[in-house]
């Protein structure tokens, strides 16, 4: 097949760019894109320079061979190298249409990961048995959260489908043909299953041994503040606000070692201690925005009895921490972000970039502890016993307060909110 296609970089599309798009242009050239197959981004990152090129240029040879651009269409023979884009997103929009033939078998990876699912679903087709009956745009992949779509909205063969996806943290959503088929399912992470989906990644618009095209294809990426929009409607309604007032009312505790106005609560440089709640609670989610600064440290006190070391005394404290800062290069697993102190560790590498605005849900029920970092669930865990050799007594606590364990570095606070459980 001859093609004059050009993989060229399109600088618009790039991580973090609120209104940056990839579209696919008019005529026979292909920009933003290059070949690359099913492949663990993990095995990827260990080529070094020379053998990055020599297999790059190998991808790129098979896009040529097996995918072409005529009158805005993409078309691709069913074989080669997945058309990839040559940059990567975090949370995103996708919208695009396709158009297939029987037997039919293809997808969509986000972030390099499988997939939403594209194919056949006719009982023709001959994949019933592997869920085809359900309908395009579910989960295929997912192993413990759903995977078939809630709806099956696939259009007869010949006609365009409409697909739109939204990525938020391993969050994901989908629209066929303009009906909800996924919604805010995480997405798993194909090649390390124990991790969640990766933070940022290429889109890829897979081959599966027969021909698919497809159109109309943009890409946007999501600010943080949308992002977080999204995430609290996804949380739904039930949840009571800690107010945060100039004299920090509804709290507790060390308050001269921190200040609050318009709504956020910061503890003071060169300052800090525990900050806790007047109200206590048993089981709870806890809803809150965190800005940390370089190397700022502070942790969130879970039934916290009014008095001792968070850490211990109550039922544990979880790190509010920038990890990523050089100065705590040589951390405990049990330490990072996110992590309940001594206990349990989070999944590292899934803060915003210092200094922006993070969207953090906790979850205690009963001695069942889940952290949700931005639409990413970073720990979910049963927490039984300490990690280390020091006392926790506080495992016995089965309620207490809420509070901020300050480490004398300016980290901010907001929207916080509680959600008691029954």
């Amino acid at each position: 097949m001859k093609s004059n296609l050009m993989l060229l970089a399109l600088s618009l599309f790039c991580v973090g760019c609120a209104n940056s798009n990839l579209r696919l242009p008019s005529g026979h050239g292909i920009a933003g894109w290059r070949g690359r197959p099913h492949l663990d981004p993990k095995i990827e990152a260990t080529w070094d320079a020379a053998a990055r090129a020599e297999k790059q240029a190998a991808f790129d040879a098979e896009v040529r061979a097996h995918w072409s651009a005529r009158n805005g269409e993409l078309v691709n023979d069913g074989n080669g190298a997945y058309l990839t884009s040559t940059n990567s997103f975090g949370d995103a929009e996708y919208e695009l249409e396709y158009r297939t033939v029987a037997l039919a078998d293809s997808g969509i990876y986000v972030r390099a990961n499988p997939q939403v699912q594209i194919w056949d679903t006719t009982e023709a087709g001959g994949k019933w048995n592997l869920g085809a009956d359900k309908g395009s745009g579910g989960l295929w992949n997912n192993k413990h959260h759903l995977r078939d779509p809630l709806i099956k909205a696939d259009r007869p063969f010949g006609e365009w489908n409409q697909l739109k996806i939204r990525q938020i943290g391993a969050l994901t959503w989908v629209w066929l043909n303009g009906q909800l088929s996924v919604d805010g399912v995480p997405m798993e992470n194909y090649f390390e299953p124990a991790l969640p989906l990766p933070r940022t990644g290429p889109l890829q618009l897979q081959t599966h041994g027969s021909e698919i095209r497809f159109r109309n294809i943009s890409a946007r990426s999501i600010s943080e503040t949308q992002a977080d929009e999204f995430l609290r409607a996804h949380e739904g309604a039930g949840w009571t606000e800690i107010p945060v007032d100039s004299t920090l009312s509804a709290f507790a505790g060390a308050k001269d070692g921190y200040e609050a106005s318009g709504g956020i609560v910061r503890c003071k440089s060169g300052s800090g201690g525990n900050l806790w709640t007047t109200q206590s609670w048993s089981d709870f989610s806890f809803r809150f925005d965190f800005k940390l600064p370089p190397g700022g440290n502070n942790g969130v006190l879970l039934r916290y009895p009014g008095e001792g070391d968070g850490a211990y005394v109550g039922f544990c404290e979880v790190q509010v921490l920038d990890s990523e800062h050089p100065k705590y290069a040589q951390l405990q697993p049990w330490q990072f972000h996110g992590s309940a102190y001594g206990l349990a560790p989070a999944a590292r590498g899934y803060l915003r970039a210092t200094g922006e605005w993070n969207h953090e849900v906790i979850t205690l029920k009963g001695r069942h502890l889940t952290v949700t970092l931005n639409g990413t669930v970073i720990l979910d865990a049963e927490v039984e016993k300490p990690l280390h050799d020091m006392k926790h007594p506080g495992l016995e606590r089965t309620a207490g307060h809420i509070g901020f364990g300050g480490h004398g570095d300016a980290v901010e606070f907001r929207n916080l909110a509680v959600q008691e459980l029954r």
